[in-house]
Formats: structure tokens, C-alpha cells, sequence
């Protein structure tokens, strides 16, 4: 329990200094990369567009990622029934009835809060996954993942002009690792070349895990199910997929698509399940 309470802390210090340090090189170094000349560059180059479709997908990203934190568990502690008089611990060792709390709540030890429809405890959030959050938290990931594709395309675009090489060759990326660390060690290749090569890979590792996680999120939403069932084999009641999707991401999905807003269309039609 002491390392996942110190995991808590850890792992959203680690995303916002790995956030910081992306949004340091696209601003500082990639962007201004690919100017040749600023006083002739047109209104719609491809370094302004490319710099305005990063701050789109990073603004989507942070600002998912604030909205995730502050739909609090605690809030959602608040509407739940736990019976009169009981304690969340009473509820959470079983002594209470059933009908005394919403189907799928869980008492989370690490926020020591109950959440209704819990999916998950996300560590990079430091919360809780459920109801009112569980939109966000999709969008998060989806813009995250957006926003480390961009980056990895800049940071290859900039070292393929920087090492005068091409990346033509699909072997050219997987070998480029290992090859720029005997460059490294041999005094060929400088380190600041060498950081953005690692970050390359960090890039490509985390935006494949944020498009992996969405893309099962969304699956599990599809069938109506939260990982927490999925993970205790509860058997949730079946229902047409629209009505999941819209019970997630509500009536104005298309809003939360291209801005992050809080979802506050959260209903509790499903307190009757099983």
C-alpha cells in the first residue's frame, strides 16, 4: 500500500515534467526548426499550422486531464446512499445491505472515497475513474496520444534534418536507437541530439499505450461495462449501444470532442441493475 500511495504522488509529477519538457522542444526547437526564413514565411506555413494543431491537441490534453482531477470522487461520495447512519468502511466489509449504495460503487483505499460507476484508480491522475469522469478521462487519452503522434512526426522531421538522414526506411527508426548510442559514447552525436532521440521512442511508447487504453475503454463502454465488473464478473443488464455511448458522453459529444468540458449529463439509470 506504501508504494502505490507513493506510485500516487510519483506518477502525475512524472506526466507533467514529461508534458512540460514536449511542449519546451515543439516550442523552442522543432517549430522554430522549420522556418527558414520568418520574415518571408506566409500566414499559413506549415510551421504556424503545425504549431497550431499542437497547442490545439496539448490544450484538449491538460485540459481534460485538470477536469479529470477535479470531478472528484469526493463529490460523487456525497449523492450515494450508503443508508442512514452507516460508514463508509461498514459499506465497504460487506455489512450493509446490497440496496444501501449504488450498483458499482467502490471504496477506493488510495482516495479513501466511494465512486460511483468505478472503473479504475488512474495513478497519472492520482483519482479515481467513474461516472462523471470517465469522458474526460477518455478524451485525455485520445488527445494524448494525438499530441505524442505530432510530436514524434516533429521530433523525426527534426533530427532527420539535423543527422542529414532519412527515414524512408521502416528499419531506419527501430535501428536509429541503438546506432545514436555508439555515436554517443564515441563523441559523434551531441546530447541534446541524443535526449530528443530518446524522446522519440517515449513519445512512440506513450502514444501507443494512451491509443490501447482508449481504444478498450471505449469497447468496454460500448457493452456497458466498467473494468471494476469486468475485473469482479458482474453481470450488467444489456442494453443498445447508443444509449451506453450517450450515457458516457452525453448529448453534446460533439462539444466535448472539441473542447474540454465537464460532463454533467450524468444520470443514475443505472441504479436498478444487477
Amino acid at each position: 500500500m506504501l508504494v502505490l500511495r507513493l506510485l500516487n504522488v510519483v506518477a502525475p509529477a512524472y506526466f507533467l515534467c514529461i508534458s512540460l519538457v514536449t511542449f519546451v522542444l515543439q516550442i523552442f526547437v522543432f517549430i522554430p526548426s522549420m522556418f527558414r526564413d520568418p520574415s518571408t514565411t506566409p500566414l499559413f506555413s506549415p510551421a504556424l499550422l503545425h504549431g497550431a494543431l499542437f497547442l490545439f491537441l496539448s490544450a484538449n490534453a491538460l485540459g481534460n486531464y485538470v477536469l479529470v482531477i477535479q470531478s472528484s470522487p469526493e463529490d460523487l461520495g456525497k449523492d450515494l446512499n450508503l443508508g442512514k447512519g452507516a460508514e463508509v468502511a461498514d459499506w465497504l466489509d460487506g455489512s450493509r445491505s446490497p440496496g444501501s449504495a449504488l450498483p458499482s460503487t467502490h471504496f477506493c483505499r488510495l482516495c479513501a472515497r466511494v465512486t460511483q460507476r468505478h472503473d479504475h484508480h488512474c495513478f497519472f491522475t492520482g483519482n479515481c475513474i467513474g461516472s462523471r469522469n470517465m469522458r474526460n478521462f477518455i478524451m485525455f487519452c485520445l488527445y494524448t496520444s494525438l499530441a505524442c503522434l505530432d510530436s514524434l512526426v516533429a521530433g523525426m522531421a527534426y533530427i532527420s534534418a539535423t543527422l542529414s538522414m532519412s527515414f524512408a526506411d521502416p528499419l531506419a527508426f527501430l535501428t536509429l536507437l541503438p546506432h545514436s548510442i555508439s555515436q554517443f559514447f564515441s563523441g559523434a552525436l551531441l546530447s541534446s541530439e541524443m535526449f530528443v532521440i530518446l524522446m522519440l521512442y517515449l513519445w512512440l511508447g506513450i502514444g501507443l499505450a494512451c491509443a490501447g487504453f482508449c481504444c478498450h475503454q471505449l469497447l468496454l463502454i460500448l457493452r456497458g461495462q466498467t473494468r471494476y465488473q469486468v475485473r469482479k464478473g458482474v453481470v450488467v443488464r444489456a442494453r443498445p449501444w447508443r444509449e451506453n455511448l450517450q450515457e458516457v458522453f452525453g448529448k453534446k459529444w460533439l462539444l466535448g470532442l472539441l473542447i474540454p468540458v465537464q460532463n454533467v449529463e450524468s444520470s443514475y439509470r443505472r441504479q436498478k441493475e444487477k
